[in-house]
C-alpha cells in the first residue's frame, strides 16, 4: 500500500497548476513500458552505470529524496547510510521498484507521487536526486521548482538528465526525432533542462557533460 502523506504538505497553488490530462497520459505510457523497461535500455544501460553510481556516491543524507525511481535502476547504488524516499508516477513501474528492492534486500519507502505536486513537507531531504526524468515531466519547471521546496537551505538537487545538444545539427536531430520519441516513450529529446533549472529558480553550482557531444550532463544545484 503506497503511503501519501497529508495534502496540506502540497500548495494548493501548485497542485491547481498541474496539467492532468498531460499527466495521465505521461502515466499511461510509463505503465506500458514498465514490463519491458529495463530490457529497452539495453546498451544505453551500460553507458549510464557508471554515471548513476557517481551521481549517487556524491549524495548527502541521511534523508534522500529520488524522484522517478522507475523500475529502480539506481537502487544497487544508494549508499547504505542514507534513509530514501522513492517516488514514481507510475503504479506499475513502481511495482518492477519493489521487486528490486526485494531482490537486493533494501528497506525502501516507495512511493506513487508527482514530482510537479509532491505530498511532502518544506525542507525535509538534504539531497534529491532524478536520473533522466526531466525529459519526460510534463511541466518540468513545475517539478524542479518541487524539488527546490521540499530540499533543505544549503541541500543539494543532483540531476543525471539528456537535454538538446548545443550542437546546431544535434539539436535540430533531436528537434526532428522528439515527436517520435515523446510517442514511443515519452522522452523529449530536446528539453532545454538547464534553462528550465534557472527558470525554476534554482542555482546551477556545477554543470559537467558527459556524452554525445553535452547531450548528457551532471548537473549539481541547489534550493535559490
Amino acid at each position: 500500500m503506497d503511503t501519501i502523506l497529508p495534502r496540506k504538505a502540497q500548495q494548493p497553488s501548485v497542485v491547481s497548476r498541474v496539467d492532468k490530462q498531460a499527466t495521465a497520459l505521461a502515466r499511461a505510457r510509463y505503465d506500458r513500458q514498465a514490463s519491458s523497461y529495463d530490457r529497452r535500455q539495453g546498451m544505453l544501460e551500460g553507458i549510464q552505470r557508471p554515471w548513476r553510481k557517481r551521481l549517487w556516491g556524491m549524495v548527502n543524507g541521511p534523508p534522500v529524496l529520488e524522484v522517478g525511481v522507475g523500475t529502480g535502476l539506481n537502487m544497487p547504488y544508494w549508499p547504505a547510510d542514507v534513509e530514501v524516499t522513492a517516488t514514481d508516477l507510475s503504479p506499475r513501474m513502481l511495482e518492477r521498484a519493489r521487486e528490486r528492492a526485494a531482490e537486493l534486500g533494501l528497506v525502501a519507502d516507495l512511493r506513487l507521487a508527482d514530482v510537479q505536486a509532491l505530498e511532502l513537507p518544506d525542507s525535509s531531504f538534504e539531497t534529491a536526486v532524478a536520473t533522466c526524468v526531466f525529459c519526460s515531466v510534463p511541466d518540468a519547471v513545475l517539478g524542479l521548482r518541487e524539488l527546490g521546496r521540499v530540499v533543505r537551505p544549503g541541500g543539494q538537487i543532483l540531476l543525471l538528465e539528456h537535454m538538446r545538444p548545443e550542437n546546431p545539427f544535434l539539436g535540430a536531430l533531436t528537434d526532428l526525432l522528439t515527436p517520435l520519441s515523446v510517442r514511443l516513450t515519452g522522452a523529449n529529446l530536446n528539453r532545454r533542462t538547464l534553462e528550465n533549472i534557472r527558470a525554476a529558480g534554482l542555482k546551477i553550482g556545477s554543470v559537467e557533460d558527459l556524452a554525445m557531444a553535452g547531450m548528457f550532463k551532471l548537473i549539481v544545484a541547489q534550493p535559490g
